[in-house]
């Protein structure tokens, strides 16, 4: 599925038109965005947690010349599934 998908599940649910449902679908998105950089993350019940992890700087060997790298400290999302959804798959 691809946001477009989601769009058009939206709007068939909803019966609102297209574009009102991108827009409630960019909503949400914005909204998670804003939420995992305030605060670290969220949780929707019955769906899972998204949580902001950070991974520390590390040495790394380029693959092509074996020649030692430093990788750069950086965030990342991680999600993990809630009962419920692990249930219905």
């Amino acid at each position: 599925m691809n946001k477009a998908d989601l769009i058009e599940i939206v709007r068939e649910t909803t019966g609102a038109t297209k574009a009102s449902s991108g827009d409630a679908v960019d909503a949400v998105f914005e909204a998670m965005a804003k939420s995992l950089k305030k605060e670290g993350g969220f949780t929707i019940v019955g769906f899972g947690t998204f949580k902001v992890s950070k991974r520390a700087a590390r040495k790394g060997r380029n693959p092509q010349t074996g020649e030692a790298i430093k990788i750069a400290a950086s965030k990342g999302v991680r999600f993990k599934a809630s009962k419920q959804l692990k249930d219905r798959l």
